[in-house]
């Protein structure tokens, strides 16, 4: 519940779908699951590339892109006082991890608006991302993040 746009209803439904985050070898995997991730149909050197390919649990789909659309309000770094009063009960380090999430899809969103991506397309990529970070966050890929050599 640290991330922008779920609550208690979204993450308790993505824990009762998904039960163990582990079985997913990555998040790439785990998107995949979800129908987040594009489709292609590609022959030899031509490559053509299709909307999402909706293969998954649509429940959850369609759950994380409505939690994406929460991306499109409020300035890039801003959290409301919900958010912090959720983000109060978890663990500096989870914390950290949702706060970096967050401003990296805030600015994706953003940024794809700016190049001319309809507003849906964006919130389907932000979605999809979200839930990568979402698989991070439940196998404890938080911890794991790369800090600088120590001299």
């Amino acid at each position: 519940m640290c991330f922008i746009g779920i609550k208690t209803i979204t993450a308790m439904t993505v824990l009762a779908e998904i039960g163990d985050f582990s079985r997913f070898k990555d998040a790439e995997h785990f998107s995949s699951y979800l129908g987040l991730t594009p489709g292609e149909d590609s022959s030899g050197s031509k490559q053509k590339r299709l909307g999402i390919t909706h293969a998954g649990n649509n429940l959850l789909r369609r759950l994380l892109v409505e939690s994406a659309h929460c991306y499109n309000r409020g300035q890039i770094g801003y959290k409301s006082n919900d958010l912090k009063a959720r983000q109060s009960a978890c663990s500096a380090e989870v914390v950290a991890y949702a706060d970096r999430a967050n401003i990296r899809l805030k600015k994706r969103y953003f940024r794809l608006l700016s190049t001319g991506k309809n507003p849906n397309v964006a919130c389907v990529a932000i979605a999809r991302e979200l839930a990568c970070f979402i698989w991070g966050m439940m196998v404890n890929k938080y911890n794991k993040i790369q800090k600088p050599a120590q001299p």
